[in-house]
């Protein structure tokens, strides 16, 4: 009975660490994402003036 609570336990971390991963993972994309429209923004602002 404590090897299957091990296990789930086990499993729990693993899935808190792929979590995490994807997390900082999707927020750089984000960030990334954020940044290129702001240089486009700023591109579009310089050709009209």
């Amino acid at each position: 009975m404590n090897d299957k609570k091990t296990h789930v336990f086990k499993l729990s971390k693993e899935k808190e660490v792929r979590l995490k991963a994807a997390l900082k993972s999707n927020l750089a994309r984000r960030k990334a994402q954020a940044k290129a429209r702001d240089r486009a923004t700023k591109t579009e602002e310089k050709d009209d003036g």
